[in-house]
């Protein structure tokens, strides 16, 4: 157990993401989502939580598990092509974790979603929230038309949410 994560998640308020990411982002997010779309075939989820319950930091929950959870609770798993991508941000830890959906596989390797994690990473420390979500389905959306070409459908919601 982290001493000093655990004080970073308790003393964290809600509202510290809310500054960061202010109704006027979450509708910028939303636009850049829906944009970004219409460039390829594939679905991105974004997911904001400013911070872990202590049951959650107490059990020693990693960003990427939670993730993984967020992915499941979202059904960014629930697309045709299985080409559903969530991009989670852990604002407490201003940790990015990015969960692509099995479709993916063998298509986009790690390290080429980690590098948009990193930059996204990077542009939070500038204290550039909105745009390093922003940034982060840009580059998520040039890796996704690789793969899967522009279709007519929305399977996902483009609003991100606030876990």
């Amino acid at each position: 157990m982290n001493l000093s994560r655990l004080a970073r998640h308790i003393f964290l308020p809600r509202r510290a993401l809310r500054r960061a990411f202010g109704d006027a982002a979450l509708v910028a997010i939303e636009q850049a989502i829906t944009d970004t779309e219409k460039t390829h075939g594939g679905e991105i989820r974004v997911a904001l939580e400013a911070s872990l319950d202590p049951g959650e930091l107490f059990s020693d929950l990693t960003p990427r598990q939670r993730a993984l959870q967020a992915f499941a609770q979202l059904g960014v798993w629930d697309t045709e092509l299985n080409n559903g991508v969530l991009i989670y941000v852990l604002w407490a830890d201003h940790d990015v974790e990015i969960v692509a959906d099995r479709g993916f596989n063998g298509r986009v390797s790690t390290q080429q979603w980690s590098d948009v994690c990193h930059r996204m990473e990077q542009l939070f420390s500038q204290g550039a929230a909105a745009d390093a979500v922003i940034s982060g389905i840009q580059a998520a959306g040039l890796l996704i038309a690789r793969h899967f070409p522009v279709v007519d459908r929305n399977e996902l919601p483009d609003r991100p949410v606030v876990l």
